[in-house]
């Protein structure tokens, strides 16, 4: 049976994998000066996204923030930064690592498109855990904005291919 997770959890996860990404993008933008401004936007969308969701995080009733499991360790909150960290945008390692076999503005939005499809499929799953009551759509509202995020990069690769 999975770990049940509230609304309050889920976007914690959801700031670390913003802020993974932001991360990312700002370790693109210094190894392909050439398309930093391109990388540095998708940073700057990301932190955009972080705001929305530490805001969207505030807005929680007390419900959503509940713990749904008897944790005194805190042993919940790390799983979750584990999870977090080593599923999407790890930055338990050197972001400028996962660039290393990469070579053009394209391999690395394509890079970026696919993490962020993870980024979708890792919280439409993670959603399974959360009950309406702790703030099910809250969380169909993270989802929505990591929709916008492949949108947009579709539109710079479409953009950079015919360009």
């Amino acid at each position: 049976m999975p770990m049940p997770f509230n609304a309050d959890e889920v976007f914690d996860m959801a700031e670390q994998i913003e802020r993974n990404g932001a991360e990312f993008y700002r370790a693109g933008a210094e190894k392909f000066p050439d398309v930093s401004k391109v990388l540095l936007d998708l940073a700057a969308m990301e932190d955009e996204h972080l705001k929305t969701f530490i805001q969207m995080r505030s807005e929680l009733s007390a419900a959503e923030q509940k713990p749904l499991v008897f944790d005194p360790d805190g042993e919940a909150q790390m799983y979750l930064r584990v999870m977090a960290d080593g599923h999407v945008f790890n930055t338990k390692d050197d972001p400028a690592k996962l660039l290393v076999d990469k070579e053009t503005a394209e391999d690395v939005l394509n890079m970026a498109l696919g993490v962020e499809r993870d980024t979708i499929a890792f919280l439409v799953g993670l959603k399974e855990s959360v009950s309406r009551q702790a703030g099910k759509d809250k969380v169909d509202a993270i989802i929505t904005e990591e929709i916008g995020h492949v949108a947009t990069l579709n539109e710079k690769l479409t953009a950079l291919k015919n360009g």
